[in-house]
């Protein structure tokens, strides 16, 4: 139960105070304190919802136990009271933090209201605290999912060239095998990026229909085509402010090019079915595993819009080329993995780890994660080389 400290040195004030709040607001505990030291005392020994303090009182005005409560715990909720001659002391008070102060003789419905208010403004100001760490946790959850791992020259100069790009809103074009880390780097600009307060929209361009990735892309208004039950706002209208991510590039319809391209050079996007035009501020990052140059030649890829894309363009090689990383890697995984099944971190050993770096990782560093987390589930305390030869197949 929370509660609330009365500060009085005057009994029949504190009990009249306590007696009239105590009945109203049955879901907090009193405390009372005789003096401005004693409640000093109890405020370092613990948190209350409220401090209700007189200002004139021996051994410690309301007023200095206001400032040192104050620094010792700056969240702390006061409400004063005063008698007529201390009024400047009590508008003192609320500069030094104070949410209010009531003037003697207590008006017993403008205490109670104070003190209610006071009470709803303190629980606000915790569930903004909770809210606060949540969104901090949530954060960091999502920073570690897409955290870059590994300290091979490889990943070091894709790191140096995001370090450097995330600053423009230049649009990138990241190319590289599939599960090699392209999306990694793609969040990777956006959160280093002046737009990461902004939202980042990821778009999979070979998951979505070619017939319905302009409505995906740019919306489209109820009754445009069979199945329009209602209007509905496109990826990149939704990722105003922010950054959108279109992976798999390549696989986008030419027709669908054509409407990015025009979005591109314009910064407006029409919803399908409307007229309308709609400003987007939106920065552009795109990732492809094809060879982009035989995709023009063979005219399955627009060339203006592939020069519009790749400002700068960042390369992922596969693991088989950064197999330094694995260990890395392993551990990494073997965390996240851990916390996911709720369970200790089970360690690879050093020939373990050998045996992963001689295997060829086609499918890149989502097969490795994928094979760390069958290890972790089938091998032994301490994974061995024994088990990667038991389950790992290649």
């Amino acid at each position: 139960m929370q509660k609330i400290l009365i500060v009085e040195d005057e009994k029949a004030i504190s009990g009249v105070l306590h007696s009239i709040l105590s009945d109203e607001l049955t879901d907090y505990e009193f405390v009372i304190a005789e003096d401005g030291l004693e409640g000093y005392k109890q405020i370092e020994k613990e948190d209350f919802a409220l401090v209700i303090s007189d200002i004139k009182m021996p051994k410690l005005s309301g007023t200095e136990l206001l400032k040192q409560s104050m620094m010792l715990k700056p969240e702390s909720t006061f409400v004063m009271i005063s008698g007529h001659a201390d009024i400047d002391s009590a508008v003192s008070c609320l500069k030094e933090g104070a949410y209010d102060f009531i003037s003697k003789p207590i008006d017993i419905n403008r205490l109670i209201t104070s003190v209610k208010n006071a009470l709803a403004k303190e629980s606000l100001k915790k569930e903004n605290k909770n809210l606060q760490t949540e969104n901090k946790t949530l954060k960091r959850k999502v920073n570690k999912k897409y955290q870059m791992i590994g300290d091979s020259p490889a990943l070091k100069k894709i790191q140096d060239m995001i370090e450097k790009v995330a600053v423009s809103d230049a649009r990138v074009l990241i190319t590289g095998p599939n599960g090699a880390g392209k999306e990694l780097v793609a969040h990777a600009i956006h959160n280093q990026s002046e737009r990461a307060r902004g939202p980042m929209i990821e778009v999979n361009c070979a998951a979505i229909p070619s017939e319905l990735i302009e409505s995906e892309l740019f919306g489209h208004v109820k009754g445009s085509f069979t199945g329009a039950i209602k209007d509905k706002q496109g990826k990149f209208e939704q990722a105003n402010g922010g950054t959108i991510f279109l992976d798999e590039i390549g696989d986008m319809s030419l027709i669908a090019q054509a409407k990015v391209l025009r979005a591109l050079q314009e910064s407006k996007v029409s919803p399908v079915g409307s007229d309308k035009e709609i400003k987007v501020d939106v920065r552009v990052i795109a990732a492809t595993n094809k060879n982009m140059q035989k995709e023009i030649e063979e005219g399955k890829f627009r060339e203006d819009l592939y020069h519009r894309l790749s400002v700068i363009e960042i390369y992922v090689p596969p693991l088989d080329d950064r197999k330094d990383d694995i260990k890395l890697l392993v551990d990494h995984f073997s965390g996240m993995i851990a916390d996911e099944h709720g369970t200790a971190v089970k360690k690879f050993d050093d020939k373990a780890i050998e045996a992963l770096k001689v295997l060829s990782w086609t499918g890149n560093i989502r097969e490795l994660r994928n094979v760390v987390e069958r290890l972790i589930i089938l091998g032994g305390n301490t994974v061995s080389e024994e088990d990667v030869a038991s389950f790992v197949r290649k």
